[in-house]
């Protein structure tokens, strides 16, 4: 259990500088002239008339560190980009809305933004110790959430200087980090005075509904703190639970319908993380409120943080798949085992490793393909694995966006670098366009997902498929996924649809992998610059889109069934459209 917790908080504390990742040798692409050859010829079958349910995503949850990017240019261009990933609706005809959780909404400081860190300044205290009171940053990251149509995952955190218990020092400096080599300064401490807490979280919330309204704040979602089981939370599970309780209470009274959930603890991938997700529930169902004297607390959603563990192996990145299926899979094992087993769960950070901000050769697996693709698999696996498990899986949270002032391409886990959209932005795009209902997916190259749990998926790829129905239209989309980076020549898929009406569809074929809807592709082609040119940053931005790819156009259906042939590389994402 040490080391499951103590391995991401290695790399927060003691990361290589982000610029590391750029110089270091690229990941593998896949090429179909590559050296080893890919598996046999996979067939998939895909029945439009068998239906699965309406289709709910789960991928459309986003997160950052630092919350000040989002107002910066690039950040305002990407979280217009974020909204509008979904290109479909439910079969109900509901918009899916995108979230956007960010830590430090409460820090003090002056709003400057730096890798793990943001501030906003809302409390401190004049010479008498009264509380002040100030939202002009936050009303500046809500506007712009607002005016892109974003809906807020509100993290209520950090601790402000003034209140914490141990505020010295306060600001971490990272990668060089503060503190004794700790990036847990003062602002992850309790609070000296919970009544003053209460205060600030009531005025907050109030003044949140005043600025936009009860309807549109009431569709937001609400959390208290992140990851308390480790030290981003310098206080016992008990003061946690107070700090929940009076949270909820302080909102609840400004907005006595809002949704609030927790704990945003890590894993759990071993013994004490499940502990501590299980005293929280039980807290939640029987324990003394410290807010209110009354039993239990308000609950609408359970979060938690399932994360994968990549390393070297033989030159080339293994991914640690298995490590965050198994995390996630515990998670909901412990929440089926409670009273709340039928309540939202939302992965509050869904992620291969563990610091987004941290840079390295081990990190560069992030520009490429391979981020894209095990985006793809984790999303689909844990769906899996909620359903086998009986837990509502509501969301699961992509903690990555965009950091400023940072070189090309420096492997942080972000979604686009300088203002261009890195791949696996695309595979957001073709997930995008899921809409309707589920239909019957099923992959002879699939593997079960039992196996993957116990091995990961270091043998043979995981060459799996979902797909989804509307009246006139059925999207599939299929991945080759494998935990290691290494170059394997593309497998054949036969893909078969039926329960299609008419003659023939046409079909439309969109790809990510190493050549297509690739923008770090074209930069390391174009020689890796750090100072592009105008005409190169174009050719950047149009690299970054996603692509759709020369095909049949039309496909003949016969007893209502066609056929569409596709050849996928390792690390591949393909959506293949058919409509009629």
């Amino acid at each position: 259990m040490l080391k499951f917790v103590l391995l991401p908080l290695l790399c927060l504390m003691f990361a290589c500088p982000a610029a590391v990742a750029a110089q270091s040798a690229p990941p593998s692409e896949g090429s179909p002239a590559s050296v080893s050859a890919s598996q046999g010829a996979v067939r998939i079958d895909a029945d439009a008339s068998q239906l699965r349910g309406e289709y709910k995503p789960v991928w459309n949850y986003f997160g950052a560190d630092e919350p000040n990017y989002g107002y910066a240019p690039n950040g305002v261009k990407l979280l217009r980009e974020l909204a509008a990933l979904p290109g479909s609706t439910t079969s109900g005809g509901k918009p899916t809305p995108v979230y956007m959780r960010v830590h430090n909404l409460l820090t003090t400081g002056n709003g400057e933004a730096s890798l793990k860190w943001g501030s906003t300044n809302v409390y401190t205290e004049d010479a008498n110790g009264k509380p002040v009171y100030n939202w002009t940053i936050t009303d500046r990251i809500f506007d712009t959430y607002r005016a892109a149509g974003i809906t807020p995952l509100v993290e209520v955190g950090f601790m402000p200087e003034a209140m914490s218990t141990h505020p010295e020092p306060y600001r971490h400096n990272f990668p060089k980090s503060g503190g004794g080599g700790s990036i847990f300064t003062g602002w992850s401490y309790p609070p000296k005075d919970y009544a003053k807490w209460e205060g600030l979280v009531e005025a907050w919330s109030a003044h949140l509904r005043d600025r936009y309204g009860v309807a549109v704040v009431n569709t937001w979602l609400w959390e208290v703190w992140n990851e308390p089981d480790i030290p981003y939370w310098h206080g016992t599970p008990e003061e946690y639970d107070k700090l929940y309780d009076y949270t909820a209470f302080a909102i609840r009274k400004s907005l006595p319908e809002a949704r609030i959930g927790g704990p945003e603890a890590t894993g759990p991938g071993g013994d004490r993380a499940k502990e501590f997700l299980r005293q929280f529930l039980e807290h939640c169902a029987r324990g003394k409120n410290a807010a209110t004297g009354a039993v239990g607390a308000p609950l609408a959603f359970i979060s938690f943080h399932p994360k994968g563990s990549p390393h070297m192996v033989d030159g080339h990145i293994r991914m640690g798949i298995r490590n965050q299926l198994m995390a996630a899979d515990n998670g909901f094992k412990v929440v089926a085992a409670s009273e709340f087993k039928d309540l939202p769960i939302i992965m509050g950070e869904f992620d291969p490793e563990g610091c987004a901000a941290c840079g390295g050769p081990n990190s560069a697996y992030r520009n490429g393909p391979l981020y894209g693709v095990s985006v793809a698999e984790e999303m689909a696996r844990a769906q899996q694995l909620a359903r086998m498990d009986g837990v509502n899986l509501k969301g699961a949270v992509t903690w990555a966006f965009e950091f400023e002032g940072q070189p090309w391409f420096a492997g942080l886990r972000d979604l686009a670098t300088n203002g261009v959209d890195k791949p696996v932005l695309n595979v957001f795009r073709m997930m995008g366009m899921l809409g309707g209902d589920w239909i019957k997916v099923n992959s002879d190259g699939a593997l079960p997902v039992a196996d993957i749990l116990r091995d990961g998926v270091t043998g043979p790829a995981d060459l799996d498929a979902v797909g989804t129905r509307t009246a006139h239209e059925v999207d599939v989309l299929v991945w080759n996924y494998n935990d290691d980076d290494v170059a394997v020549a593309a497998t054949p898929v036969s893909l078969h649809v039926a329960g299609l009406q008419g003659d023939r569809v046409k079909v439309e074929q969109f790809l990510m992998d190493g050549s297509h809807s690739n923008s770090y592709a074209a930069w390391l082609k174009m020689g890796s610059p750090q100072k592009p040119s105008a005409e190169q940053v174009e050719e950047l931005e149009k690299a970054g889109r996603l692509e759709k790819i020369a095909g049949p156009g039309t496909v003949a259906v016969k007893n209502r069934s066609a056929v569409v042939d596709l050849n996928l590389l390792r690390q591949g994402v393909e959506l293949v459209r058919l409509s009629w």
